[in-house]
């Protein structure tokens, strides 16, 4: 799996989420099987550029290359600026936000709002390629089916990325108006696939290996993008790349291993947010990790009373610690519904 010069080491991929998808969370990720990871989406306006929200988005210290910046704007300069700043930052792979359902987003047309306007969204897709190009850059594009289920125009969309220098599509499998309701579909992404050269990633409802391998053989894709599913079950990844390769489920990991990553986890988010806000937005996190355990819901309600990191860590290790002694190996997380209808 290529992505303009950069070569992959699988084909299974951290789809970017605000809020979650951080530089500790991607490290997190890649070490448990994913192949590649799209930083948290950045804007596009450059009055936010160095804001303390914006910096930490952009911090890539120590991450593995290629290093993959997602932006979100709405107009062709904006964008084109932003490309610019960001290469000169560390930035190896450019990605045009055309997905994100949010309304803060979508209210100012940016994100998955830019499908409704089919010529501003080429017009910005050619001018974020063309202040990659000189760098050499490649730019990909993330984007829905379409804005609601009577303007369905990924695959038109699709055609004019590809002959404006797109070089990876990611396909979402619902419309805007569904955001993360309902069930993903899967027929739109096979269509793109058989319509376009350029590599294309299914994105959706991938919640385990079965699903994982069921998803390629329907769409084709080339790849596929992870995202509310790995929320507390990072070693999802790792999951589906030995069912993809064996096709034998992977056991459950050992209790005291997904301790120590998230142990290991908290002391890279600290780093990146300091203490104050990283004891707050590490308990979103933990929780993910601990809903479905038995004890999970009230460790996690006393858990987020706690505003230290030793007060945090220290239960955190005395949680798993005593979920050990009666299972060695993790306990099934809840039902992939549960998991699914988790958003940041």
């Amino acid at each position: 799996m290529r992505i303009g010069p950069h070569e992959l080491p699988n084909r299974l991929f951290v789809a970017p989420m605000a809020g979650v998808t951080d530089r500790p969370f991607r490290q997190l990720c890649r070490r448990l099987g994913a192949g590649y990871a799209v930083s948290e989406m950045v804007t596009a306006k450059r009055e936010l550029w160095h804001t303390l929200k914006t910096s930490r988005r952009a911090d890539h210290t120590g991450e593995p290359a290629p290093i993959a910046v997602q932006i979100a704007g709405t107009t062709p300069a904006m964008m084109a600026e932003a490309t610019a700043y960001n290469i000169d930052r560390g930035a190896q792979i450019i990605d045009i936000n055309m997905g994100c359902p949010a309304k803060k987003v979508c209210n100012v047309w940016a994100g998955s709002a830019l499908m409704r306007d089919e010529a501003l969204a080429l017009a910005i897709v050619e001018a974020v390629v063309a202040a990659a190009a000189p760098h050499g850059v490649p730019v990909t594009l993330k984007m829905r089916t379409g804005w609601c289920a009577t303007e369905r125009n990924a695959l038109a969309l699709a055609r004019a990325a590809e002959a404006a220098g797109i070089t990876m599509l990611t396909v979402h499998g619902r419309t805007r108006e569904q955001g993360y309701k309902g069930a993903a579909e899967y027929d739109t992404i096979a269509a793109v696939k058989a319509a376009v050269r350029i590599p294309v990633v299914a994105n959706g409802d991938i919640d385990s290996p079965q699903k994982a391998r069921a998803v390629l053989a329907h769409t084709g894709a080339d790849a596929l993008m992870i995202g509310r599913a790995a929320q507390g079950r990072p070693w999802i990844f790792r999951e589906i790349a030995h069912f993809l390769a064996t096709g034998a489920e992977l056991a459950p990991p050992a209790t005291r291993e997904v301790k120590q990553w998230l142990v290991e986890h908290l002391h890279e988010h600290y780093t990146l947010y300091g203490e104050y806000t990283g004891v707050r937005t590490a308990r979103k996190h933990i929780g993910w990790a601990v809903r479905a355990l038995p004890g999970g819901e009230a460790f996690r309600a006393a858990m987020n009373t706690l505003d230290s990191i030793d007060a945090q860590v220290a239960a955190v290790a005395t949680f798993f610690d005593a979920l050990a002694e009666h299972h060695p190996l993790l306990p099934q997380a809840a039902a992939n519904d549960d998991l699914l209808a988790l958003e940041a």
